[in-house]
């Protein structure tokens, strides 16, 4: 079966010309409404990686990146809301703790959307969140900077570091809370549709039957660096939305480097050991974003004045690409891309 055939990418393909890309300049200054989110979850693309037996799809790389495309084209708010619960669900699927059994399913199925709060481990030395062992539970204290979902998800996977230096993950109601609050919804310059809020946590109570990981954090945070370096697929889907809006005859050029582009990082991302190639893949990282940079820009330089209006799509997908820029970024993403930029202007190009 080719990738096109497969039945996720065709629904994603469905979802995202059927109801996304048609509300996505609505969406963008009103806010992801809740009927976006249940047709996400009737899709089955919430499972697109989660196990069969427990109702997902086990679906191949190709697909789940090339259903990010998709969604991210259409509309990025909807899919960096939706992208959040691939964390939880891979997390579940690799534990054989006992809240897997309690919260798989209904993940992989769509029953419930969760979201993740745990981007602050990166920051570490600094611990914005730190857990303590209670004799039945554990509590989470700090400040989570970034949420996002807040009123859209149903649960939520909260991590935090442990006064023995692990990276402790737990699931919570994604609600307010004895000892969780959350901020009023931040003005972003892109994606406040997204529904983003930082959270307050003051002793937040959580349960040992809630935890779905424990670790040492340098073996977390080996295991996570990988990930970071890797290009993301939302970059290609605003890329191939921008060059959508250029006339052909520049367009082609572009769609062409961005093909390339593509090939080299997804042949990165399968490669089968994620340790190695690591300058390589930021590079390969940096070129994605130097391409979405022309492609929107293209696109706004077709739009003319026109483009400068909150409702136009070239200027919402410029400010999108703006975000993926520092969206899940670290300081070795950063100071590579930044390097990158330099090396660009330093040989001329």
């Amino acid at each position: 079966m080719t990738i096109a055939a497969h039945p996720l990418v065709a629904r994603a393909r469905e979802l995202a010309d059927g109801l996304l890309s048609p509300a996505a300049e609505r969406v963008d200054q009103e806010g992801v409404p809740p009927g976006h989110i249940e047709a996400v979850k009737r899709s089955g693309l919430l499972g697109v990686s989660a196990p069969v037996a427990y109702g997902g799809s086990a679906a191949p790389a190709s697909v789940v990146r090339e259903t990010a495309e998709i969604l991210a084209g259409a509309c990025c708010s909807t899919w960096f809301v939706q992208t959040q619960h691939q964390t939880p669900v891979l997390t579940l699927a690799g534990t054989d703790l006992p809240v897997r059994d309690r919260l798989l399913g209904p993940l992989a199925r769509g029953e419930l959307l969760s979201g993740v709060a745990y981007a602050h481990l990166r920051s570490y030395p600094r611990v914005p969140v730190r857990v303590r062992r209670e004799a039945d539970g554990w509590r989470f204290s700090g400040t989570v900077p970034w949420y996002t979902g807040w009123g859209l998800n149903d649960v939520l996977l909260l991590a935090g570091v442990t006064e023995d230096d692990e990276a402790l993950f737990a699931f919570v109601e994604a609600r307010e809370q004895p000892g969780l609050r959350p901020s009023e919804p931040m003005r972003l310059a892109a994606l406040t549709a997204s529904r983003t809020v930082s959270l307050d946590l003051d002793g937040l109570r959580v349960p040992e039957a809630a935890v779905a990981l424990r670790m040492p954090y340098l073996r977390w945070a080996a295991a996570d660096r990988p990930k970071t370096r890797n290009a993301n697929p939302a970059v290609f889907g605003i890329a191939e939305a921008a060059l959508a809006l250029v006339e052909e005859e520049y367009a082609a050029v572009l769609r062409g480097r961005l093909a390339e582009i593509r090939r080299r990082a997804y042949a990165l991302a399968d490669h089968p050991v994620p340790y190695e190639h690591a300058e390589e893949r930021l590079a390969v990282r940096a070129d994605a974003f130097t391409l979405l940079r022309t492609a929107t820009t293209a696109a706004l330089v077709s739009g003319g004045g026109r483009a400068m209006s909150l409702d136009h799509r070239a200027q919402r997908l410029a400010r999108e690409g703006l975000f993926l820029l520092v969206q899940g970024q670290t300081s070795e993403s950063r100071t590579a891309h930044l390097k990158r930029l330099a090396e660009r202007y330093e040989s001329g190009r």
